[in-house]
């Protein structure tokens, strides 16, 4: 019974000291960029030895992957965007379905703006961390979003354009708002609204963009 215990608290140790390994590159990454910031430097932030790291993480490779996987895929920080726009699909809510994303999406880098930083840091150095992120979490958006635009399509709810170019002009919106938010205009001086009106205006003005006049849809509400 002892020896299980001491095992299971050395496990939890390891995976606690991989996680604060993780936060600790996410962040020197998000500052420095991945060609300014070496294993060594990780290592001193995380008051660990660089023999530790690799340890933990065989290559930085394995590093990068790591993040990406906690970040964006199963952390407990993940973003999920067909369980935040289940209940509006299921009841072809189009607004709730647009604003649920939105929202999240907002939030999400609200509370998560290194992550933010990082992938601006590996699309600008063309860092295989981006190519990554693209396949694993952007293609799959599009795909999800874009299948749903197509059917409400089918169903003469939105009008007939290629709805990769919708899911295009929504995230725009709402990215180009969060970048303001967390990079250029903290302080929110060109425009200090809440998370949620801004999904509330952004689906708006989607949705007057590409729902047809004889859709039995939700109707658009002006705000």
């Amino acid at each position: 019974m002892t020896t299980n215990d001491g095992v299971s608290g050395a496990r939890m140790a390891g995976e606690e000291r991989r996680l604060q390994i993780l936060r600790v590159a996410v962040s020197l990454f998000s500052n420095r960029g991945f060609r300014g910031t070496t294993t060594k430097e990780i290592a001193q932030a995380a008051g660990v030895s660089e023999a530790m790291v690799f340890r933990h993480f065989a290559t930085k490779e394995e590093l990068y992957a790591a993040i990406l996987d906690h970040k964006a895929c199963r952390g407990g920080e993940s973003f999920e965007p067909e369980k935040m726009a289940a209940e509006g699909i299921n009841c072809k809510d189009d607004r709730a379905v647009f604003e649920a994303l939105a929202l999240g999406a907002l939030e999400h880098h609200e509370h998560d703006p290194e992550f933010q930083r990082l992938l601006l840091h590996s699309a600008l150095e063309k860092h295989e961390l981006a190519q990554m992120f693209f396949d694993q979490f952007v293609r799959r958006v599009y795909e999800f979003l874009g299948g749903y635009i197509r059917q409400r399509q089918h169903e003469g709810a939105f009008i007939d354009i290629d709805p990769a170019i919708v899911v295009r002009c929504f995230i725009g919106m709402v990215m180009h708002h969060s970048l303001n938010n967390n990079l250029w205009d903290p302080q929110r001086r060109l425009l200090d609204i809440s998370n949620e009106e801004a999904a509330r205006h952004f689906t708006t003005i989607l949705l007057k963009g590409i729902t047809t006049p004889s859709s039995n849809s939700k109707k658009v509400k002006p705000v």
